[in-house]
């Protein structure tokens, strides 16, 4: 990331004389994951000066979820909207338009007078996110040379390391320098602009290509439309029961260690981190083993499997909240990349509506959840908060009512 490629070099496909079917372009999945880390990391930065903010303008909890609301709302109400659109009409350089969106959120809370003006700058990221992920995560599809898996494995690992990030260059940069100097990561966005347009320029070369290949092998349901459906429902609990989940995590686990343990806003910022960053690892597990496995065990094993440590949580002490929310960075993670090929296979030649219905279902339910939490946490406390969510996981469960369409596709 340290350098934006020429045009001409920037991301070149597979060698010629490879089959079409069997090339991954490795260094278009690197550029689209470095692009996700910094539009991520950029998002990340508003939950991460939530303390900063409470300070400044003397937010309650119930306004700290309102800003993650409005945030995920945006984000998710305009996802499915851009994935249906560009299914039908394909617009590489949306990509760069994205990034510029959050690139002027940003701006804008850095300098915000206001609490109003705060959730106007986090409607615009989340803005810029509805129009980022629906197309990047057709991108990671296109050059995934039929490794879906691993494809968006690689792909969401760059979004949550710099989801990640957010904490850690908050409690460096921000906690000491305060809210003006969010101002600084702009540079980070216009790198992301300036590679962006290198992955809209492959994009738009070999969309055509990829276009003829689809029109050879027309899409084909592996389910009937019944069946199609109510997996998707399946799919969309376990999306409800991760991300309200995980709300109550990223929003209010800062709080929850300053409020329990004692901590500083620096150091419960790098504990924070510390569980970004286990889930940005176990991101990479969740792909690659879904393509060789089939994808339901996958998803399964790493909703259900966060139950025991989950419940453990609001009882532990330090030491051992920081290893259980490791371990349950670890395993939840896993589970969205398995989720999102599934979803692409239920549905086949619809990989930009059904990456925004998911990416955006993933956004509103976190925001909902933060609000939601956000409140309960005024009314109660944020310990209270931790002993509710811990049954969520347990939600996990209803994964087994999901086919097997591995074995649907092998039939055909």
């Amino acid at each position: 990331m340290s350098s934006v490629l020429p045009p001409s070099a920037a991301i070149p496909a597979a060698p010629a004389n490879a089959p079409a079917a069997q090339r991954t372009a490795f260094r278009v999945l690197g550029a689209i994951s470095a692009s996700h880390l910094i539009n991520d990391m950029m998002q990340s930065l508003i939950l991460a000066i939530y303390p900063v903010l409470k300070g400044e303008f003397s937010l309650s909890f119930g306004q700290i979820g309102l800003i993650t609301l409005t945030y995920q709302l945006t984000a998710s109400l305009f996802q499915p909207l851009v994935g249906l659109y560009t299914d039908r009409k394909p617009t590489p350089y949306s990509l760069p338009i994205g990034m510029t969106f959050t690139l002027a959120g940003l701006l804008l809370l850095a300098f915000a007078p206001s609490f109003g003006v705060v959730l106007v700058a986090a409607a615009l990221v989340g803005t810029g996110s509805s129009i980022f992920h629906p197309e990047s995560s057709r991108v990671a599809r296109m050059a995934s040379g039929g490794r879906h898996g691993m494809a968006q494995s690689l792909f969401q690992v760059g979004g949550n390391t710099g989801s990640a990030l957010g904490p850690l260059v908050a409690a460096v940069v921000i906690v000491p320098y305060g809210q003006s100097s969010v101002a600084w990561f702009c540079l980070a966005a216009l790198l992301g602009i300036a590679l962006l347009i290198q992955v809209s320029r492959w994009y738009a070369l070999h969309h055509a290509a990829a276009k003829a290949r689809a029109a050879l092998r027309p899409a084909v349901a592996p389910l009937p439309r019944g069946k199609v459906i109510g997996a998707i429902g399946v799919l969309l609990l376990l999306i409800f029961s991760k991300y309200f989940y995980i709300a109550g995590i990223s929003s209010f686990y800062t709080f929850y260690l300053i409020e329990k343990f004692g901590l500083s806003v620096q150091g419960s910022q790098y504990h924070l981190f510390i569980f970004l960053f286990a889930s940005a690892l176990g991101t990479l597990i969740g792909g690659p083993v879904g393509d060789r496995i089939g994808r339901k065990p996958v998803i399964w094993a790493s909703i259900l499997g966060v139950a025991p440590f989950a419940l453990l949580l609001p009882h532990a002490d330090l030491f051992w909240t920081t290893t259980l929310t490791i371990l349950i960075g670890l395993i939840l993670s896993s589970a969205f990349s398995a989720i999102l090929v599934y979803a692409q296979e239920l549905i086949p030649g619809k990989v930009g509506m059904v990456s925004g219905l998911f990416f955006g279902f993933a956004f509103g339910m976190g925001g909902l959840g933060a609000a939601m939490l956000g409140l309960l946490a005024d009314h109660t406390s944020i310990d209270y908060v931790y002993q509710v969510i811990a049954y969520l996981p347990l939600l996990g469960i209803v994964a087994m009512l999901l086919p097997n369409i591995e074995r649907k596709k092998a039939a055909h």
